[in-house]
């Protein structure tokens, strides 16, 4: 399909969705250290901002940040709970805490915390998390995050952000701390496609729509969201016209873009690498059953943990890939006028 179908993508990016080499090719980077780049920029602005680590400070690239402003930065050691309800306490004293560790540690661990220190009393809190979905592939499931989603999900007063790639995770980080109130950044440990140019228009609680579409839309975030740009070009080789929506907020949901997609097209299909229960498929499908029903597939992990292997191998073993993405859009294409 011609590239005048995308929006807010770099230059050479088309082209490599066509030839399906975005992996192979491209320019690609964690967005685990899009998030410590973007911790300097932000301590440079802003004063209050503060950092937490839970001993992953080389994990994440986050001890640049203990480099440049070290009195504003603090290793709490593989302790998550004491480091949260510490960050809790800095917020209610006026400082924007950083609380920067892997997902399983944070939204597992640190629950507790998270719930009762953080949400509870709405504190000025960011959790920035790296190590999300089955991206640390060869670490096993221990360490992946693949619950950290819906798990977060159902924190109340908590916004959670899934950034798609380089570009999308510093401004979602430079949102987050403009943002009043908790915020769960999920970002990964697997390299990400450089996807967007400057154009791209990051705003919490507004998804984007990538790649225009007539017959079926695609809602993805995070990583999936270049496996979702995959399956829409193996589509068009099949004569279908997908749209691709980048879902980076998942709380709060952009509900009129869903709404909007399930009028225009008719079928939608989420894909989200993180497992089906309460995560993005079930808030678009809560969403859509009493909105706007329409024929729907949710791409994710399902009710297993996933093995330690390369992160495109798994993707494929764990039905997440692009040719998983294509089959479920077949499947919501050729229900549509029947349901």
């Amino acid at each position: 399909m011609q590239a005048d179908r995308y929006r807010y993508l770099r230059p050479e990016v088309p082209a490599l969705l066509r030839t399906a080499t975005l992996f192979s090719e491209g320019e690609k980077r964690s967005t685990r250290f899009a998030y410590a780049d973007a911790m300097l920029e932000l301590g440079e602005r802003m004063e209050s901002v503060v950092m937490l680590n839970a001993d992953v400070s080389k994990g994440m690239g986050t001890f640049t940040f203990a480099q440049r402003f070290p009195e504003r930065a603090f290793n709490l050691g593989i302790a998550e709970q004491n480091m949260i309800a510490a960050a809790a306490g800095m917020a209610h004293a006026g400082l924007i805490p950083f609380v920067s560790t892997y997902a399983v540690f944070a939204t597992l661990r640190g629950l507790d915390m998270i719930r009762n220190s953080v949400c509870y009393t709405r504190a000025n809190v960011k959790i920035a998390c790296s190590h999300a979905g089955i991206t640390p592939a060869e670490d096993g499931a221990t360490h992946q995050g693949q619950e950290d989603l819906s798990i977060m999900r159902a924190m109340p007063h908590m916004t959670i952000i899934a950034p798609a790639d380089e570009l999308a995770t510093r401004q979602a980080v430079q949102a987050a701390a403009a943002w009043i109130g908790p915020v769960y950044l999920s970002m990964t440990k697997e390299p990400l496609p450089f996807l967007y140019d400057e154009s791209y228009p990051f705003r919490i609680g507004r998804a984007v729509t990538v790649r225009l579409g007539e017959d079926a839309t695609i809602i993805a975030n995070r990583d999936m969201v270049a496996q979702a740009l995959l399956a829409a070009e193996l589509a068009a080789a099949e004569g279908l016209d997908v749209r691709v929506m980048d879902c980076h907020t998942l709380k709060p949901l952009d509900e009129e873009a869903i709404l909007t997609a399930a009028r225009e097209t008719g079928a939608i299909v989420t894909a989200e690498d993180n497992v089906l229960a309460g995560g993005l498929g079930s808030a678009v499908a809560e969403l859509l059953i009493e909105r706007e029903p329409v024929p729907m597939r949710r791409i994710g992990l399902g009710d297993t943990f996933a093995e330690s292997g390369p992160y495109l191998a798994l993707l494929e073993r764990y039905g997440l890939s692009p040719q998983h993405i294509l089959a479920a859009v077949r499947q919501v294409v050729a229900r549509k006028g029947r349901d």
